[in-house]
């Protein structure tokens, strides 16, 4: 097994297994006893960095990707027993996020740059795509993003597409908000935008009903040294009833937004989840380093 170019620390995944308990009526009516020698083992890969691109495939419960910040991109098809890396022959090997179509399983997309901003990082070049389920790989585009954030694959198109993307970490950029592709990656176009602070950072496709997208526009950007980053309110979280095309802000609720993080109930997806982070009142102070003056309501979050 090739290790991957750069390895920052030690990311263990960890595998739990419960298949062997019989079935019972309820989690509360478990019988401790059951499962008190059962415990957590390291499955790996053990050599690659931190991540956050994971994604299984929907009926093969056996197979996994997982993407680092920098280590690339890995596939286990016998339960995380084993990995194999799959990119140590593109140009980087910073992973931010990865989308394996769930009507194609041999479709992958893979997004470029770390995929969450924080002040020790590393920047990607764009959109990548393999038809053969990672055996070989095009770049499709995006490439002066680099950070992706988050892929959402239509559930009956492998050919329709969402990209959250963060942007230039430490610099304003336009290329970066939503973008969406009709065409595989072939061409992208922003859908979701409104300056070169605004990044995108999630997006969701609802599972019921395609043409219906929700989406987080986060205001950030690094400063030159730690806890020097700032974040303003004029993001927010958005929905699109026409398949992108159009968007209306979601504010009922909602407390002013820095940044959120979004999932749908799949049995319901009438109901939203955010994970959020607020600003109780705009304008504070942002650590000695504040945005631009064309940010006027910054605030300043603690990096931990």
């Amino acid at each position: 097994m090739s290790t991957p170019r750069v390895r920052i620390r030690c990311l263990t995944f960890l595998a739990f297994s419960l298949a062997a308990l019989p079935p019972l009526a309820s989690a509360q009516s478990l019988d401790s006893r059951l499962y008190s020698e059962m415990h957590w083992r390291s499955i790996g890969p053990p050599r690659a960095g931190r991540a956050r691109a994971l994604s299984g495939v929907p009926g093969q419960p056996n197979v996994f990707y997982i993407g680092f910040d920098n280590g690339g991109v890995w596939r286990s098809t016998d339960f995380g027993s084993t990995w194999v890396p799959l990119f140590d022959n593109q140009p980087t090997g910073s992973i931010g996020a990865i989308a394996v179509s769930p009507s194609d399983p041999n479709t992958i997309y893979v997004g470029g740059g770390a995929g969450i901003i924080r002040p020790d990082l590393a920047v990607g070049d764009g959109m990548y795509k393999s038809t053969d389920a990672g055996k070989t790989w095009t770049h499709l585009g995006l490439r002066d993003t680099q950070m992706i954030a988050d892929i959402e694959v239509d559930p009956r198109n492998p050919n329709r597409l969402f990209v959250a993307a963060l942007g230039h970490p430490y610099g304003p950029n336009p290329e970066r908000g939503i973008f969406r592709s009709t065409d595989g990656g072939a061409t992208f176009q922003k859908v979701l935008y409104k300056d070169e602070y605004l990044s995108g950072n999630d997006v969701r496709i609802d599972p019921g009903n395609p043409d219906t997208i929700y989406a987080a526009l986060w205001q950030q950007q690094q400063g030159f040294y730690e806890n020097c980053a700032f974040g303003g309110t004029d993001g927010g979280i958005f929905k699109s009833t026409d398949g992108g095309t159009t968007w209306k802000q979601l504010t009922g609720g909602l407390p002013p937004i820095i940044e959120a993080n979004l999932a749908i109930s799949p049995s319901n997806p009438k109901v939203i989840y955010a994970t959020v982070a607020a600003s109780a009142a705009s304008g504070a102070t942002t650590g000695g380093c504040g945005p631009p003056p064309e940010i006027g309501r910054a605030s300043c979050r603690e990096r931990v």
